[in-house]
């Protein structure tokens, strides 16, 4: 189980880094830009990375694989998000942010939610292993004339862990498609 474990994580940062060097080759045949809002739900994956771990054990750090989707509400700057980290105790965190936009294609944002583990509960995941109330800072960019967007947040998942009780924090990182 490890072993397919392991397999599983060296294919999705494949897949992190191969999204990551086709955006890059999209900006070297980058044309002129037309004045657009940083528009757009989207769909994504890539790359989570616990900074915290459960006082007592010790257990819950390490790197993640994360599916991240965002719908965008078109008339106020509200999204609904949601990220799952998927292999340490499968965890979903929905949360509801207010978008705030730095330029046409760059938006930062502040999220509010929940994080559900729905895996093992002994074995604390990224966001521990007890439903907990989350904030979610991040920043979304749209790649100009393409489908793609960058995403990058933290969540900070508040009494977390069932032993000790402290606060779960992750990275997350990765490519999403545009629709």
């Amino acid at each position: 189980m490890k072993q397919i474990k392991r397999r599983l994580m060296q294919a999705a940062i494949a897949a992190t880094l191969g999204g990551a060097i086709a955006g890059g080759a999209a900006l070297v045949d980058a044309r002129p830009a037309n004045a657009q809002a940083a528009y757009g739900s989207y769909v994504g994956i890539g790359a989570g990375f616990s900074l915290t771990e459960e006082a007592e054990t010790g257990r819950g750090s390490g790197l993640d694989m994360v599916i991240t989707g965002r719908y965008r509400f078109l008339r106020m700057p509200v999204s609904l998000r949601t990220t799952a980290f998927l292999f340490d105790n499968f965890t979903l965190v929905p949360t509801v942010s207010y978008d705030y936009p730095l330029s046409w294609n760059t938006d930062i944002y502040l999220g509010a939610g929940a994080s559900f583990p729905i895996g093992d509960d002994d074995n604390p995941g990224p966001l521990g292993n007890r439903t907990a109330f989350v904030l979610q800072p991040g920043i979304d960019y749209v790649f100009p004339n393409s489908r793609w967007t960058a995403f990058g947040s933290a969540i900070i998942a508040f009494n977390a862990y069932r032993n000790g009780g402290n606060t779960a924090v992750a990275l997350q990182t990765g490519l999403g498609y545009r629709f």
